[in-house]
């Protein structure tokens, strides 16, 4: 696998803050039954490592990893199982973990000379972060002139009434978003609803 051939598989990629490692796998199985099965579980709650590991053993699943910022998250996603992992942004020491740890990374950019320096290092598939605040779909455009051969995941303001609008830029591969999983429906275990919500937005791209 690369983090592009990852990429390429869904349309969207569910952002998910988890603080209850119990609903990991119910959530991840409606996920992937609604057809996405790439997943990013973000660094932000205490249960997040355990999420990781148990998203990971429902069959199907792809897990990522979010909000990676150190060499320290580095070594704790790889070891709980993640299969790739997210940063917001880029510095040289988490560039270097990942690849002593051998662990794909889409690292965060949202300039021109930030796209231009991953390039450089090899790295030609990026999460656009964030994406609405850094210009969106107008500046992932200019960016696609002098810089074609750049593939992007766009993250941050998305929602399913843009999606669309993302994905048909040649140069974008899917986005990221949090709105697949309502906090509502997550509480209450309705798995069902999210599950429809999933399959509601791989239609919603099919039928563009």
């Amino acid at each position: 696998m690369s983090i592009r051939s990852i990429c390429q598989q869904v349309p969207v990629i569910p952002v998910l803050v988890v603080h209850d490692a119990t609903l990991a796998q119910p959530l991840a199985q409606a996920l992937v039954s609604g057809g996405l099965h790439v997943l990013e579980v973000t660094l932000r709650t205490s249960a997040a490592l355990e999420v990781i590991r148990r998203m990971s053993e429902v069959p199907g699943s792809i897990v990522g990893a979010g909000t990676v910022l150190t060499p320290a998250d580095v070594k704790a996603v790889k070891a709980a199982g993640a299969s790739f992992a997210v940063s917001p942004g880029v510095t040289d020491s988490l560039l270097s973990a990942a690849e002593d740890e051998g662990l794909l990374l889409l690292p965060g950019a949202a300039t021109v000379s930030e796209v231009m320096k991953l390039l450089e290092r090899g790295y030609d598939t990026l999460k656009f972060f964030p994406a609405e605040a850094a210009g969106g779909v107008k500046m992932l455009k200019s960016i696609h002139g002098p810089l074609p051969d750049v593939r992007f995941c766009p993250t941050g303001g998305i929602s399913v009434q843009t999606i669309r609008e993302y994905l048909a830029l040649p140069n974008v591969l899917c986005v990221g978003g949090s709105w697949l999983t309502p906090e509502d429906k997550v509480l209450a275990h309705d798995w069902a609803g999210i599950e429809s919500i999933a399959r509601f937005n791989c239609e919603l791209v099919k039928v563009a």
